[in-house]
Order: structure tokens, then C-alpha cells, then sequence
């Protein structure tokens, strides 16, 4: 990122923030000019744009205005539909990290069509308005923050609009971390990442690895005063004029982790589950069973990774083949190449479940049984 210029930093002192919401905006729907509503709301709250300022909007408001309802259903699905949700979900993904079963559905954290990782890409079904239903994302935040910039010029024609930057918000939880922030969807105009590598830090010493996502930084303090219950869309951010630049800048996108260098591209369960192939959002991971945010007892645990283990092998085992023991799962099977399959896949199954103390032991075999059944191996008490 360069160096503001005198220029950009008069009338702001380096280092201090304004940040400035815009209440008074009325429920926003597709037959609205979202960009005059939003210069509207400006002069209501006394706001006059100036060069280097920020406009950060909601995503939400962004999809209203779009009119991105879930297309699945000709009926907005009700809030409790858990299928209508989930196969949206699934619709607006194109790749799912891991998923957990709860009392209202499969809640999965996926790879979004608009790009970033996010819990159910990012469909949602709060303050969507009077028709309730579930809105969705943008499928190119970046081209919709330009056309934003796009009409904004438009709604205050003839009068030009000063230099600034648009970055439309959405929220997201982190791993590690409880609780969640907003982030940088899309931007137009903005410096989205501050890349300090190959400079020095206050010690003189070279920075080797840091790179500031300036344009979370913005969304998130944006977030402050806007909040989830007020109904404030859009926030000014004034005092970062060196950060805003031309519309032409790369975007949001630019902060996408490229798979590359993706350390967690599926979660832990997920990984070992996919390797037995039953990678989520599958037929087969629904199949086998998805772990449950809550208690779950030990024989619902195990019957999971038999299920899971057993998955390839051909000619199928029958559930009789495995008995369990004190802390260990005994495989007994006519056919050794069969035996021996399933206690290697029964050995890396009981990963996907934590249980990492169980062993899985070959015993001396009866006959096969090739029939499979539904009838999971007993736990003793």
C-alpha cells in the first residue's frame, strides 16, 4: 500500500478513525435505487462525502436490492424448513470443509459461490424483510461493489462524486475463536491488502510474513456502530484516504486464501471420513451419519465408523463380523484380504470419532456373512 500523500491526509490526523452510521434507511427490496436511498440517508445524517472516505454497506442490503432470494423453491422457505435450507445451502456451495448435524438441520461450512469459506455460504434467514425466506450472497461481490460505485455516481449527477471506496460486509465466524466479525466481501476502491514484506518494523528488522487485510480491518469497524439489531446497513469510514484508490484496484477477492496455500481444506472428521469415501455434503457422508454438535452416546459413535469402514468393501460385510469389546472392535472374517480391509479402515474410522483409545483387533474367523444387516454391534455395558 503507498503512502498517503499531504494531499490525501489534509483535513484528517493520521491514525484517527471516524466512523459514522447511516439510520433512517427504509426496508430495501429489488424495486428500490439502493444508491440514492443511500445518499439520501447521507443527508439525513448530515454526512458530505469527501475524498478518501469509505462507504461500507451490508451485503444483506446488496441482496435485497438485487432481489437474491433462494431460487430453489418458488415459496420462500419457511425459517424452520431445514431440507429447503439445506438444499440451498448445498446449491449456493461448491465445496463443502466439514458439516455437523443440530436440531434444526446439517449446519456446513463451505466454500461459498462468492468466494470466502463460510458457515452455510453465507444464506441467510435473519432480518430479511416482511417475506422472511433466505437471502443470498452475490456471486461476485468485487462487480457488485463496482456497480454500486457505478450508480452512486449516477445519484449524485450532475454533482461528481468525491474519490471514494466501497466495500460491501458480511459477517463470519473464525476458527479458534468464538464469536463473529465482519469482513470485506467485495470492494471497489480500496486497498484491500496492506502487504508489509520487505519492509522494516519499529525495530529496524524486515518483515517477512505480514500482509494487513486492511479491507476486514474497515468492515469490522464498521460493524461497531451498525451492529446486527439496529437496522443500519451502511456505515462512512472517515481518515483512511491512503487506503482508497481507483475503482480499477483489485478486490475482496484478492484476500482469498488460494488453495495452494490452504492448510485446512477440510475439517478434521471430514479429512478421515473423505478418505474412506465419505467426503461431506455427500450421499454417502448422510448415509454413514454426520456427527452431532450435541451428546451423543458411545454406540451412536461406533455404529458410525463401522458403517464408515465397511463402506468399500465388496463383497459387503455383514455387521456380525465386528463385535465389540472393552474398548476394542474384534473382526472376525473368513476371506483374510477382507478381514484385513476392514480392520485397517475400522483403525482409521475411529479418528473421524476421537476415539483414539479403542484398538481394533483381528480374531480367529467363523463363516463369513455377506449379507449386510441393520443391526449395530452391541456395547457392553
Amino acid at each position: 500500500m503507498r503512502e498517503p500523500s499531504p494531499e490525501e491526509t489534509a483535513g484528517f490526523t493520521v491514525g484517527s478513525l471516524t466512523v459514522t452510521p447511516l439510520p433512517g434507511m427504509p426496508e430495501v427490496t429489488a424495486a428500490h435505487d439502493l444508491a440514492r436511498l443511500l445518499r439520501d440517508a447521507l443527508e439525513r445524517a448530515g454526512v458530505v462525502l469527501r475524498d478518501g472516505d469509505v462507504l461500507v454497506v451490508s451485503s444483506k442490503v446488496v441482496s435485497k436490492a438485487l432481489g437474491l432470494r433462494s431460487s430453489t423453491t418458488d415459496e420462500y422457505p419457511a425459517p424452520d424448513d431445514a431440507g429447503g435450507r439445506d438444499e440451498i445451502v448445498l446449491e449456493q456451495s461448491t465445496r463443502v470443509v466439514a458439516e455437523r448435524a443440530t436440531p434444526s438441520g446439517t449446519t456446513r461450512i463451505v466454500t461459498s459461490r462468492s468466494g470466502p469459506v463460510l458457515a452455510a455460504a453465507g444464506v441467510d434467514a435473519s432480518n430479511t424483510g416482511p417475506h422472511g425466506g433466505s437471502l443470498i450472497l452475490p456471486s461476485d461481490p468485487d462487480l457488485a461493489a463496482r456497480t454500486l460505485y457505478a450508480d452512486l455516481l449516477t445519484a449524485y449527477a450532475p454533482v461528481p462524486l468525491p474519490r471514494i471506496g466501497v466495500l460491501l460486509s458480511d459477517t463470519a465466524g473464525r476458527p479458534w475463536r468464538e464469536g463473529q466479525v465482519d469482513f470485506a466481501l467485495g470492494a471497489c476502491g480500496v486497498e484491500v491488502l496492506e502487504d508489509l514484506r520487505g519492509r522494516s518494523d519499529a525495530d529496524g528488522r524486515m518483515l517477512s510474513v505480514t500482509a494487513r487485510a486492511v479491507a476486514d480491518e474497515i468492515a469490522a469497524a464498521a460493524d461497531l456502530v451498525k451492529g446486527k439489531r439496529a437496522a443500519i446497513p451502511a456505515v462512512v469510514v472517515r481518515g483512511l484516504a491512503h487506503a482508497v484508490t481507483t475503482p480499477a484496484a483489485v478486490g475482496a477477492r484478492a484476500l482469498l486464501r488460494p488453495a495452494s496455500s490452504d492448510w485446512f481444506t477440510l475439517g478434521t472428521a471430514e479429512s478421515v471420513r473423505a478418505a474412506l469415501g465419505a467426503p461431506p455434503g455427500s450421499e454417502r457422508a448422510a448415509a454413514v451419519g454426520i456427527t452431532s454438535t450435541g451428546e451423543e452416546d458411545l454406540a451412536t459413535r461406533l455404529r458410525r465408523c463401522v458403517d464408515l469402514a465397511l463402506l468399500e468393501i465388496d463383497p459387503p460385510v455383514d455387521y456380525a463380523a465386528v463385535a465389540v469389546g472393552d474398548r476394542v472392535l474384534e473382526v472376525s472374517l473368513e476371506d483374510p484380504y477382507r478381514c484385513g480391509r476392514a480392520v485397517a479402515r475400522l483403525e482409521v474410522a475411529l479418528h473421524s470419532e476421537n476415539l483414539h483409545d479403542w484398538r481394533v483387533e483381528r480374531v480367529t474367523a467363523s463363516a463369513g456373512v455377506t449379507a449386510p444387516t441393520s443391526e449395530a454391534p452391541a456395547v457392553p455395558d
